[in-house]
């Protein structure tokens, strides 16, 4: 688990969408913090997430933008937006 989130996502996703994820009351939580879940996205990345009881999973096989170019950075937000609106034409 990193200790923040990365400063490209946190500058893109402001100038972008004007979300704050660094705001005042966001911190990081231990999986027995969280509440029971119905899904789990996890973004690929290269990394094996951790299990979490659900009823459903998916993984989008994205890859991790760390250290490219803002465009790639872009690229990148863009795919997740493109996939949360999928998901939720599926869900509704």
């Amino acid at each position: 688990m990193k200790d923040r989130i990365n400063p490209d996502a946190v500058r893109l996703m402001k100038e972008l969408y004007h979300i704050d994820m660094e705001a005042e009351g966001q911190h990081r939580k231990l999986l027995e913090a969280l509440p029971p879940v119905d899904g789990i996205v996890t973004m690929g990345c290269n990394v094996q997430c951790p299990f979490l009881p659900c009823k459903w999973r998916e993984d989008w096989g994205l890859n991790d933008p760390t250290g490219q170019p803002d465009a790639v950075f872009l690229k990148t937000i863009r795919q997740i937006e493109e996939k949360i609106l999928q998901l939720k034409e599926r869900l509704s």
